[in-house]
């Protein structure tokens, strides 16, 4: 824990509606966010997400709906009474005031009168010097926390973008919040320092324990540090579960297409009489319904059967054999990053991620052929329906199968 009593809370959004004018933000947004979980709010810009975020935070205030926090309505609440702490995209420090002055603030704010509030003041009012060893005991046990205790005496502009990060985070953990929201935190980061942030954060919620909701557009986060995931487009909450859960068992053709790198591949296919086919192939799978189905294929789990030394699936998998036309190979060091198409479907690009072995040759199979045969799990596929929705197979392939 990062403070002594630090509080958790169950949060949760009871059929939120939001409009800008005559343009909808927010469609009937509900959303169970547990005590002590780490729930991260995804989806491309413009999905509604940060509005999302500052109706929790009491920033907006929506059409309609609930925001309750332990049972209790926080729509009457000022930002300021709902005891939320939030960290913003752009760090908002004060840059006349030292790392230290800008995490005190908020404590100064709540724990002195308005006339002792003024860095003069503090110093010569009895309230402001009995005050004082208890807000500075607060910030040094937070700044610990985040490893910033050597930087307590430094402006802002003296300090890194990791830096300031950590200073904007404990700025409001040092209030002790029931809930911490944050609004794309790592955005300004560059690459190898969003990967290292993102680990402290993670760190930081396992240690403290609070409720956290994490607002961002990039999969990778949200899918590294969540306990559970919200996808969101278009205002419509589409899909909440766990980063397996979206990723292996996807609601629709919308959430199996944003998440997941590089994309899932998707590919046509019919189901008739029983049997699904894609090209000439037929797989051992079953639909409820015949017509036209949109099959999913993981690049991760397409294997190149005849291209030595690239990660073969378990021979004791079913698989089948779909014809596939090379167009261009990425190295990506460790793994190859196929780009081609299927015979069936030459107009749909298909993606292949295999892991290399010891065999792997760059100037082997792969690289000298274009015509190349690929194999899939049948029990791997996921399928859709013309309109985006999941179809699940009434039987799966239990065995070994060559193609028909």
């Amino acid at each position: 824990m990062l403070t002594d009593g630090m509080k958790m809370a169950q949060l949760t959004l009871k059929n939120i509606k939001k409009s800008f004018g005559d343009t909808p933000v927010l469609h009937d947004i509900s959303l169970d966010v547990h005590d002590g979980e780490f729930v991260s709010l995804v989806g491309q810009s413009g999905c509604g997400k940060s509005t999302l975020l500052r109706i929790i935070a009491g920033l907006e205030h929506p059409d309609s709906g609930d925001v309750l926090i332990d049972g209790q309505s926080m729509l009457e609440a000022a930002p300021k009474d709902r005891n939320i702490a939030m960290v913003f995209q752009d760090y908002a420090l004060y840059p006349h005031m030292s790392v230290g002055e800008n995490m005190a603030m908020p404590l100064v704010m709540a724990r002195l009168p308005l006339y002792a509030r003024l860095p003069m003041m503090r110093s010569i009012t009895p309230a402001g010097r009995g005050a004082q060893p208890e807000i500075r005991a607060d910030v040094e046990k937070v700044a610990k926390q985040l490893r910033i205790e050597h930087l307590l005496d430094r402006k802002p502009a003296q300090l890194s973008g990791d830096q300031r990060q950590r200073v904007a985070l404990g700025r409001a953990l040092v209030r002790d919040p029931q809930v911490f929201l944050m609004d794309e935190p790592l955005s300004n980061l560059d690459a190898k320092l969003r990967v290292q942030v993102r680990a402290e954060i993670t760190e930081l919620h396992a240690s403290s324990g609070l409720t956290f909701v994490y607002v961002t557009h990039d999969q990778v986060e949200a899918m590294t540090m969540s306990s559970r995931v919200a996808l969101l487009q278009t205002g419509h909450l589409l899909q909440v579960g766990t980063p397996n859960d979206l990723f292996a068992d996807p609601a629709n053709l919308d959430v199996a297409q944003f998440i997941g790198s590089p994309e899932i591949n998707i590919t046509p296919g019919e189901s008739c009489d029983g049997k699904v086919t894609i090209g000439a192939t037929t797989l051992p799978i079953a639909l409820p319904t015949s017509g036209p189905v949109q099959v999913g294929i993981r690049p991760e789990t397409i294997s190149v059967s005849d291209a030595p030394g690239l990660g073969a699936l378990n021979s004791a998998a079913p698989t089948q054999r779909l014809a596939f036309n090379k167009r261009l190979i990425e190295d990506l060091g460790p793994e190859v990053l196929i780009h081609g198409t299927f015979a069936h479907a030459p107009d749909s690009i298909i993606r292949i991620r295999a892991q290399k072995s010891d065999a792997y040759s760059s100037n082997g199979v792969l690289a000298k052929s274009n015509s190349l045969e690929v194999t899939v799990n049948p029990n791997q596929l996921l399928f859709f329906g013309a309109d985006g929705q999941r179809m699940r197979p009434t039987t799966v392939a239990q065995k070994r199968v060559e193609t028909a």
